[in-house]
C-alpha cells in the first residue's frame, strides 16, 4: 500500500459529545423535518455567497416537495438573509458577470412557466431577466452579463379536438433547442437549432457556444449519448464538436476562451462521469487532466487561465484540489477527512472557495475555504436543534472479499454502545455507480441514525462497482449482475460478525433502485442470512426490468454488457424472483406507483411469488404520484415509520405474522427553533 492511499485503511472515528440534557438519537420525524444546504456560488469579487436551502413541509401538515430558500452569506461580518422569500424556489444559481447581481430560475407568483430572475446583493431588488412561454430549463451568461443563451421545449402543437386522446409512447417527443437574446429585453430570442435536445451551455468570452446535446430528450439518450456541439452563438452556424463517448458532466471555457473542460466518462461502458478533460476552443479529441486517478472528479471551477480547482470523491473521503490543464503542478488544497462535499464554486484567482459538505454530525451544510485555510469553515447551522440531539459514532471501516479485494465501508455504531453483537442493517446504495462517503448518511430512506438511537448497528458498504476508486474499480462489477457485487455485501456482514460487532441471528438489509435489487437478492438466494428485508423501489425480474425501464441503453452499456436475448438463462438466474421459493426472509417492498426507471411491477412480481410460495411474510406498499424515490413530506415519513416497524418487529421483536399494516404516525416531535 503506497503513503498516497494510506488514508484508505486508517480508522476514522468520530463521537458527537451530548450533554446530560441531549435527546437520546434522532427520530423519524426530525429527520423528516431536517433542512439542508443545495447550491452555493461565490460572487466574482469574493464578498458574497449566495445559497439555497432546502425546507421540507411538515408531514403532518401537507404531503408537498420541500420549497427552497435562497440566502445570501457576506463573508466580511457574517450577516445571513434571505434573498428572495420563501416562496421562489430557486435553483441553478450565478452570478451575473459585470454585476453585484445573483440570477435563478423559479417560477415566480403568478407565472405559468420557469423564468430567469436576477436579485442584486446590495438591495435585494428583484428582476425579471427574461420569461419564454415553455418555461427556460437550463441557461448561460455570456461575460458581458448582456447576453443570455438559454435552453426550453419546442411548444407543443394545439390538442385534439376530441374528447379523449391516446399516448402514443415514445413518438411525438418535444426537442429542447437552444436560444440566445439579450436580457430585460422584451425582444425575439434567436433560435439555434441543435438537432437534438440541449442540456448543459456553456459560453465562450467571444461568441462560441458549447451545447451539450442528445438526439432525443429520452432519459437513455440524456445518460448515454450526449455529445458537446460548438456553435457560433450570433448567427447559429454549427462549428465544431468534442469527441467524446459515454456519459458526460458539467463544462466551461477557461478564462481566456482557449480551451474548454469537462467532466465526461473514459468511455460507453464507463458508469460515471468522472474524468476531466481539456480540449482546445475548436473541439476535437479531448486530453485527460489525471489520466489514471483512482477517484472519480464531481466538480470544477477554472481559477485561472490555466489552473482548475477540482473536487473529488477518494475512496470515502473527498478531496479539494487544484492542476494546471495540461496536468502540471498539481496540489491538493483541502486534503482528506475535512468533510464531504461535491460542488465548488470560486472567486476570482481562486482564493475563496465556496462549499456544500457534510459531516456524520451534521447534514449539508455552506462552508468556505480561504487561502489562510487549511480546513474548509463551516458557515451555516439551518438545524440548530440538532445540536440537543445525541448521536452514534460513525467510522470508516475497511474489509477483504472472499477473492481478496479490498473493500470500503462505514459503520455507525449503536448510540451508547453495545453489551454484544448488536442487530445489524445492511444500507446498500443505488446506481451501482454511486458510493458512501464518509459524511451525514440519515435520510428517510436510510436509517443511519434513527436506527441507531434503537440500538442497531448500521453498516453502508461501498461493494465492487461503486465509485470513488477510479474506472478499474467502477467496472468490476459488469457483466456479473448479483454475482460478486452482492457476495462483497455477505462478506462485509461476516466481518463485522467476526469483529464482535453483528449478531449473525439479526441482520436486515434495506436500499433503494440497484440497492433494493440487492434487498431482493439477499433476501431470497441468501435468504439463511438475512433475518428482514426493506426493499423500495428495486430490481426483481432482469428480463422484465430490460423491457419497462426507461434506460435500456445504460443497463446495457454499463451493467449487463449483454441484451436478454443473448442469454435468457443468465438474465433469469441473476433476478430475486427466480429464489423466491426458497426465500424465508420477512420482506417489506415498498415502490413509487409513477416510477418510469424501474417500473412498480417488478415489485409486485416479487410480492406475488413469494405469496404464491407462502413460505415468507411479505408486504408491498405503494405510494401514489411518487416516481423512482418519494419527493414529498407524508410519503418519506410513511416510509421512514414503515422501514423501522418492520425492522424493529422481526429484529428486535418476536417476529411472526408482519405487524399491522396501519401506521402509528404518533405526534411531532418538539424541534426547538422549529420553523
Amino acid at each position: 500500500m503506497t503513503r498516497r492511499y494510506a488514508f484508505r485503511i486508517v480508522v476514522f472515528l468520530l463521537t458527537v459529545a451530548a450533554s446530560a440534557e441531549a435527546q437520546e438519537g434522532l427520530t423519524p420525524y426530525q429527520v423528516a423535518m431536517t433542512r439542508t444546504v443545495g447550491e452555493a456560488v461565490v460572487s466574482p469579487d469574493g464578498d458574497f455567497i449566495a445559497y439555497t436551502v432546502n425546507v421540507p413541509a411538515d408531514p403532518f401538515e401537507a404531503n408537498e416537495a420541500p420549497r427552497t430558500e435562497l440566502h445570501l452569506y457576506r463573508l466580511a461580518d457574517g450577516m445571513d438573509r434571505v434573498l428572495a422569500g420563501t416562496e421562489v424556489n430557486a435553483r441553478n444559481l450565478q452570478w451575473v458577470p459585470r454585476s453585484d447581481a445573483v440570477s435563478y430560475l423559479a417560477r415566480g407568483e403568478g407565472d405559468a412557466a420557469t423564468a430567469l430572475f436576477t436579485v442584486e446583493a446590495a438591495s435585494g431588488t428583484v428582476r425579471r431577466a427574461l420569461a419564454f412561454e415553455t418555461g427556460i430549463v437550463e441557461y448561460a451568461w455570456h461575460p458581458d452579463g448582456r447576453r443570455v443563451a438559454f435552453t426550453a421545449n419546442e411548444p407543443r402543437r394545439a390538442d385534439s379536438a376530441m374528447p379523449y386522446r391516446p399516448e402514443v409512447y415514445e413518438e411525438g417527443l418535444t426537442q429542447r433547442p437552444v436560444f440566445v437574446t439579450r436580457a430585460f429585453e422584451d425582444s425575439r430570442p434567436m433560435r439555434i437549432d441543435v438537432e437534438g435536445t440541449a442540456y448543459a451551455l456553456a459560453w465562450h468570452p467571444g461568441d462560441r457556444l458549447a451545447v451539450a446535446v442528445a438526439p432525443t430528450p429520452l432519459v437513455d439518450d440524456r445518460y448515454m449519448r450526449q455529445t458537446i456541439k460548438l456553435y457560433h452563438a450570433t448567427r447559429g452556424e454549427y462549428e465544431g464538436a468534442v469527441v467524446h463517448e459515454g456519459k458526460l458532466g458539467p463544462m466551461a471555457w477557461s478564462l481566456d476562451g482557449e480551451r474548454l473542460a469537462f467532466i465526461g466518462s473514459a468511455n460507453v461502458n464507463d458508469p460515471q462521469a468522472g474524468r476531466l478533460y481539456v480540449v482546445d476552443d475548436d473541439g476535437g479529441e479531448p486530453t485527460e487532466v489525471l489520466p489514471g486517478f483512482e477517484g472519480h472528479v464531481t466538480a470544477f471551477e477554472w481559477l485561472d487561465e490555466d489552473t482548475i480547482g477540482y473536487v473529488a470523491a477518494v475512496g470515502v473521503e473527498t478531496v479539494y484540489a487544484a492542476i494546471e490543464e495540461d496536468g502540471d503542478a498539481a496540489r491538493t488544497v483541502i486534503p482528506p477527512g475535512a468533510a464531504a462535499f461535491n460542488t465548488v464554486s470560486a472567486n476570482s484567482g481562486g482564493d475563496i472557495v465556496a462549499l456544500v459538505a457534510s459531516t456524520p454530525a451534521h447534514p449539508p451544510e455552506l462552508y468556505v475555504w480561504t487561502q489562510d485555510d487549511r480546513r474548509p469553515q463551516r458557515l451555516t447551522h439551518s438545524n440548530p436543534w440538532l445540536d440537543g440531539v445525541a448521536l452514534a459514532p460513525q467510522r470508516v471501516v475497511t474489509y477483504e472479499a472472499r477473492d481478496g479485494l479490498e473493500l470500503q465501508g462505514l459503520l455507525i455504531e449503536p448510540l451508547g454502545g453495545s453489551d454484544g453483537p448488536a442487530p445489524l442493517l445492511v444500507v446498500v446504495h443505488g446506481g451501482p455507480e454511486s458510493h458512501y462517503s464518509n459524511g451525514w448518511l440519515t435520510g428517510y430512506s436510510s436509517p443511519g441514525q434513527m436506527a441507531a438511537a434503537r440500538g442497531y448497528a448500521v453498516f453502508y458498504p461501498n461493494y465492487r462497482g461503486s465509485t470513488g476508486r477510479g474506472v478499474a474499480f467502477a467496472t468490476l462489477s459488469q457483466g456479473d449482475p448479483a454475482g460478486a457485487e452482492f457476495d462483497d455485501l455477505i462478506d462485509g456482514i461476516d466481518a463485522l460478525i467476526e469483529a464482535g460487532v453483528a449478531d449473525s441471528a439479526r441482520v436486515g438489509v434495506t436500499g433503494g433502485s440497484y440497492g433494493g435489487y440487492a434487498t431482493g437478492w439477499l433476501s431470497t438466494r441468501y435468504s439463511d442470512r438475512i433475518a428482514a428485508g426493506v426493499m423500495f423501489v428495486g430490481i426483481a425480474d432482469k428480463i422484465s426490468k430490460v423491457g419497462t425501464t426507461d434506460i435500456p441503453g445504460e443497463e446495457f452499456y454499463v451493467h449487463a454488457r449483454k441484451r436478454p436475448w443473448d442469454d435468457w438463462p443468465f438474465f433469469l438466474e441473476r433476478s430475486p424472483i427466480y429464489y423466491a421459493g426458497q426465500g424465508r426472509t420477512p420482506l417489506l417492498i415498498l415502490h413509487g406507483k409513477e416510477d418510469p426507471r424501474v417500473n412498480p411491477g417488478q415489485s409486485m412480481e416479487l410480492y406475488r411469488h413469494l405469496k404464491l410460495r407462502g413460505q415468507a411474510p411479505v408486504r408491498l406498499v405503494l405510494y401514489p404520484g411518487e416516481g423512482h424515490g418519494n419527493g414529498r413530506a407524508t410519503a418519506r415519513y410513511d416510509y421512514s415509520l414503515r422501514m423501522l416497524q418492520w425492522f424493529d418487529h422481526y429484529l428486535l421483536g418476536e417476529g411472526g405474522e408482519p405487524p399491522a399494516h396501519e401506521i402509528d404516525y404518533g405526534a411531532p416531535t418538539p424541534l426547538e427553533n422549529r420553523p
